[in-house]
């Protein structure tokens, strides 16, 4: 079954790469989403039943206590709140897909530079993966991590105001967290890897990593939500 997929995309990718990259993303953006929406969801229909978590919520007490152990964030990815998403969010769903999407050949164009500039050999390996590692991590991730929540922001209908306090609040936790798992990655895509599979690598075990990121964007507009007052005399 794997080996057919591979034979189909890699024909699909000799014949069109770039929009083969891109459906392929999108595809993959969209289901880390759908998990990061289905955990909350879990996770929200208990904390809003009217006696609240009970004991035969057992999945999600066992998500809160993930949570609490997460070691990539210091606060909850899904907060106690009620003003969170409702259980499923198609426009958020689109957001990410499309998202994934338009950044597939930004991606694509990243791994050939890298590519070429440090190929590996059968004699020189690691030393070319670990350059090319340096430079994904200290130059494209820390602004691929700025234009995610600056796009995702204005996507949502917030502007300068809201991408500036998204940005001051989320940017460095999140580059935090990406040191912690992706080089390790990235040293694998890179050293083992071809080319064109390089970005459905990263997309496939970044479905996890949206999911953080998707946890993490509806948390941080949760609490800003909850810090609005509620008076209707407020004038900006």
């Amino acid at each position: 079954m794997v080996a057919r997929l591979t034979t189909k995309f890699n024909s699909y990718y000799a014949s069109r790469p770039v929009l083969t990259m891109m459906i392929t993303n999108a595809i993959l953006g969209g289901i880390a989403d759908t998990v990061a929406q289905s955990i909350t969801a879990i996770r929200q229909r208990a904390i809003r039943k009217p006696e609240g978590v009970q004991e035969d919520d057992r999945l999600a007490i066992e998500i809160h206590e993930l949570d609490k152990q997460n070691p990539l964030s210091e606060r909850d990815l899904i907060p106690d709140s009620k003003i969170l998403p409702p259980p499923f969010d198609f426009e958020r769903l689109a957001r990410f897909a499309g998202y994934g999407f338009f950044m597939a050949p930004i991606q694509l164009k990243w791994f050939q530079f890298l590519s070429s500039s440090f190929p590996v050999t059968k004699k020189s390996a690691l030393g070319p993966a670990m350059k090319r590692v340096a430079f994904d991590q200290l130059i494209f991730a820390p602004l691929g991590i700025a234009l995610f929540f600056t796009v995702m922001t204005v996507a949502e209908g917030g502007g300068r105001r809201a991408v500036t306090n998204k940005i001051r609040d989320m940017y460095l936790p999140t580059l935090k967290a990406n040191f912690m798992v992706w080089p390790a990655v990235q040293i694998i895509n890179f050293r083992l890897m071809p080319i064109q599979l390089q970005v459905p690598f990263v997309s496939s075990v970044g479905i996890a990593w949206t999911a953080y990121l998707s946890l993490s964007n509806a948390a941080e507009d949760a609490v800003e939500e909850e810090s609005i007052p509620e008076s209707s005399d407020i004038r900006l």
